[in-house]
């Protein structure tokens, strides 16, 4: 063996440490994991705070605008974690200006209804009576399907039992349901298999007039 030349073994073996470290650093150090870890402790507890501070809704009852606010908020927050040419106070100021521009859209919001339909919608009456608005549903890009799910987990078995169901601007279902002697002709949302009268117990034959 020459001087100056390595074992194969030896040289892929390094070469395979230069590429794990390609994958999983790029071309950052070590020691950068630990600017990362200290980056995301700072950026996490301010966010949280102010977070805390707008108050917090889970995902599913977002409007429109706590929406794009999330996705701007994480935008700068990615930012400010991993590039190490982004400085953290930046970062920190534009989630600043971002949940300062949200708090004010609120407060407008607050003071008109016009604008409150505009940016986050109006509420969309899809069921009245038992009856199905189905062009509603489509514009609002909500299936049968998906509308049957949503009245089953308010506790609603069927469609005749609902009075109004209204769609809220933040994809949440309201229902009202009808007493009993007001209950109007719907569509089922359970289908039993059907059963040959044949099959029923003679004391249910009789109540059914069977």
């Amino acid at each position: 063996m020459g001087s100056g030349v390595l074992p194969w073994h030896i040289g892929r073996g390094r070469i395979m440490l230069q590429e794990l470290h390609r994958i999983f650093l790029g071309d950052q150090s070590l020691g950068f994991m630990a600017e990362v870890l200290f980056r995301t402790c700072i950026i996490y507890f301010y966010t949280l705070a102010l977070m805390r501070w707008i108050g917090g809704r889970s995902v599913a009852q977002l409007s429109i605008v706590e929406f794009l606010l999330v996705i701007a908020i994480g935008s700068a927050v990615g930012d400010s974690l991993f590039y190490p040419d982004v400085p953290l106070l930046p970062a920190m100021a534009a989630i600043f200006l971002v949940v300062v521009f949200n708090k004010l859209v609120d407060q407008l919001i607050l003071r008109s209804d016009r604008l409150t339909r505009i940016l986050e919608g109006a509420p969309q009456i899809v069921v009245t009576d038992g009856e199905m608005h189905d062009q509603k549903l489509k514009k609002q890009g909500i299936s049968r399907s998906e509308l049957f799910m949503k009245l089953r987990d308010k506790g609603v078995t069927d469609i005749s039992d609902v009075r109004f169901a209204v769609l809220e601007p933040n994809g949440v279902l309201s229902v009202l349901t009808h007493t009993r002697k007001e209950q109007a002709a719907g569509l089922g949302l359970f289908h039993p298999p059907a059963i040959p009268h044949a099959e029923l117990p003679e004391d249910v034959r009789k109540s059914l007039d069977l």
